[in-house]
């Protein structure tokens, strides 16, 4: 331990994925393009959520919200990663390591929370229709898009200042793409198990219980669905809530994957693979799920483009 505390690192280096020198710049290319869409997705949902009257309803709200939790951690990720990949020995200091690690944390908390919420609006729509417009009237939308972004901050800036206390003391290396929790915890040589506990019980909060929450909903939504005596009325009920289930499916499945059920025999390059997939992967489908095959979202667009011709003509 003596020896350990004399060698106290101050960066890290992220090993990342192992690949040939001549596939390097195509894979950069490739997840610079996979940024650039993300980001120009998630921003035209927010710009078309904000511009289009035809999309101020609840369901819109918190999807452009959820773009914004999309825009925070792929923002987060990919850019360090992109500057990874052209390096060779990638690197990163304690502190850009942390703040990595929190705004990550903070992202996917919200996103756990948000698609809680979205779950339960389409609870209210379909299974409580005569009472939907009276509880998620504009004030209760506001109250509960502040409270998910307040509770994400808090609850994360304090786990991770906690974690910041620790003695790291090597190695100095984190088999990963980006700073997470667990293998920046094997770096320290303080006693971590009680931290561990306590994230353990952090996580269930966050993602347990409101993974459960969201279960629940469905249930009830597709008894609900089940009772529409025509098969076009069925459809049509289940097309508003199709989305969010497909975007439910591909997130929770991917971080259960990695952080609940037990990696024992997983190889550390499958963890990073899904890994990837709701850091990256996420960020990019959501905007493409929800926009392809919705009227709404491609007549607000078509609109967007016919203001901005009759600006530029004049």
């Amino acid at each position: 331990m003596d020896e350990k505390n004399m060698t106290r690192i101050t960066t890290i280096h992220l090993l990342g994925f192992q690949m040939p020198q001549r596939i390097k710049y195509w894979i950069f290319i490739i997840f610079l393009l996979i940024y650039c869409v993300s980001v120009c997705g998630n921003l035209l949902i927010i710009l078309l959520v904000s511009y289009s009257k035809t999309l101020h309803s609840p369901m819109y709200f918190f999807l452009s919200q959820l773009s914004a939790s999309d825009l925070l951690l792929i923002t987060d990720i990919l850019p360090n990663m992109l500057h990874d990949i052209l390096m060779k020995k990638a690197r990163i200091s304690f502190s850009d390591c942390f703040s990595q690690l929190y705004f990550f944390a903070v992202a996917s908390t919200l996103e756990c929370l948000l698609l809680t919420v979205m779950s339960y609006d389409r609870y209210l729509a379909i299974c409580k229709p005569l009472r939907y417009t009276l509880i998620m009237n504009h004030k209760c939308c506001w109250v509960t898009v502040i409270t998910c972004w307040i509770l994400s901050i808090s609850i994360i800036f304090i786990n991770v200042l906690t974690v910041s206390q620790l003695q790291f003391c090597g190695p100095n290396m984190i088999d990963n793409f980006f700073c997470d929790l667990d293998p920046l915890l094997k770096l320290s040589c303080s006693k971590t198990s009680i931290l561990q506990i306590a994230f353990t019980f952090i996580i269930a909060v966050v993602v347990v219980i409101p993974f459960c929450i969201v279960i629940v909903s469905y249930i009830y939504i597709l008894v609900t669905i089940f009772e529409i005596p025509s098969i076009n009325g069925r459809k049509r009920t289940f097309s508003t809530c199709s989305s969010h289930l497909t975007v439910v499916s591909i997130y929770y499945g991917t971080l259960f994957g990695v952080y609940i059920v037990p990696n024992r025999g997983q190889s550390w390059n499958m963890a990073k693979f899904m890994a990837l997939l709701y850091t990256i992967v996420t960020p990019l489908m959501n905007p493409i799920i929800y926009s392809l095959r919705n009227k709404d979202f491609k007549q607000a667009l078509g609109k967007l483009i016919s203001f901005s011709s009759s600006l530029a003509q004049q």
